[in-house]
């Protein structure tokens, strides 16, 4: 597959309703204001890889005791060698610092953090994600060579956990960057990253677990790859690589559970790429549709307890003027019935039908408004189109 051009030129505002009639305060709002993209994974679940390749072998029903076990001859180890020697020294160790202001008995102090990231160009524009970096003060890239360079930060997107990179370095090895879209279950993985914000350059495989996984991240929903390839803290904006060698994910979520292992997340890279070039390019996602307004999810549970009168269901609790929801006729209080010909009860299954549009396109919406349904048809706008 040809090469993806890289990001060349470097360089939301959230609004609450805090009114919903017969709702109570105790209820969360989510914002839909500039989204397009589910989620934000900067999160309490990190993720990394470990040092040693993964050995994929055939299930066996032999119950014989193992000294007397026959050698399976069938068993092959993943051999990763020889791409592994071309993708390393496209994954960078990512180091930080945050000074915060403390108290009046401390004073201020420094907190250190440490994640990975991936080359995208050869003059040093970079990938991570937007929760290894936010709210640093300071950013070091580490190369594979073992240089360091101070970065600046290009832009961040915390709906997709995004984030741009520069260092002012020459002659790196980008990534090649491939396509998530077809991936299968089942295809072998590669994660590089920096485990432990220590172990930088350590390679772990696996499979494709999982595509299109709906996971739930501190009240954001985003729909990423699964794989079995071991995942550590630290190797969050690292790479997951299909056998090819090609860039097809972001490492940014492992679950953290006891007892739970083989459970590791990545933002497919065809579903941030725009997002990629947007911040090197603008400092901030300008390709994204917009929806303009803050929804607000009553549960069954919420309306059985007594919390509310009003029916289970997403509800516009605001409407931004001169929005995308403003013009197509939304009205505070509607109960949103179904979007782009879905049926949605959930502001997240909004923000799904939505990041699946692009700026410009008619999309119809029907809602509940006084126990009547009305139809409406909404032009989607971009940032720079939105009257605020």
């Amino acid at each position: 597959m040809p090469t993806r051009k890289p990001p060349k030129v470097p360089n939301y505002y959230r609004k609450s309703n805090k009114k919903l009639y017969a709702i109570v305060a105790s209820v969360g709002v989510c914002t839909v204001l500039l989204s397009g993209v589910a989620g934000f994974a900067g999160t309490k679940i990190a993720n990394a890889t470990e040092p040693n390749t993964s050995v994929v072998s055939p299930a066996s029903t032999d119950t014989t005791d193992n000294a007397n076990r026959p050698v399976n001859t069938n068993i092959k180890v993943m051999d990763v060698s020889g791409i592994v020697q071309t993708l390393r020294p496209s994954v960078v160790e990512i180091t930080t610092e945050s000074v915060s202001s403390g108290n009046s008995i401390f004073g201020q102090f420094t907190q250190q953090g440490a994640g990975s990231g991936v080359i995208l160009s050869e003059d040093g524009y970079i990938v991570t994600n937007d929760h290894v970096v936010d709210g640093a003060n300071t950013i070091i890239v580490k190369t594979f060579d073992g240089q360091e360079y101070p970065a600046m930060l290009c832009g961040t997107d915390p709906q997709t956990d995004i984030a741009v990179l520069k260092i002012q370095g020459e002659g790196l090895v980008p990534a090649k960057v491939g396509s998530s879209d077809d991936i299968q279950v089942g295809e072998g993985a590669i994660a590089i990253g920096n485990p432990l914000g220590s172990l930088g350059g350590t390679v772990t495989t696996g499979i494709i677990s999982a595509v299109g996984r709906e996971i739930t991240i501190e009240d954001e929903t985003m729909t990423l790859l699964q794989t079995d390839a071991a995942i550590n803290p630290g190797n969050s904006g690292g790479g997951l690589f299909d056998l090819n060698g090609e860039l097809i994910g972001v490492v940014n979520a492992k679950t953290s559970d006891t007892g739970i292992e083989g459970l590791g997340f990545a933002i497919p890279i065809s579903d941030v790429y725009q997002v990629i070039e947007d911040l090197a390019k603008d400092g901030k996602v300008t390709s994204r549709p917009m929806l303009n307004v803050s929804l607000q999810d009553i549960s069954e549970a919420q309306v059985s307890y007594g919390l509310t009168q009003l029916e289970p269901g997403c509800y516009v609790v605001q409407v931004i003027p001169g929005g995308t929801a403003d013009q197509g006729g939304l009205k505070y209080g509607d109960r949103i019935v179904s979007f782009g010909g879905e049926e949605v009860s959930t502001s997240s299954e909004v923000k799904n039908v939505l990041k699946h549009h692009s700026i410009g396109d008619e999309v119809e919406m029907i809602v509940n408004r006084d126990g009547e349904e009305i139809n409406l048809t909404l032009t989607l706008l971009g940032p720079a189109q939105n009257i605020q």
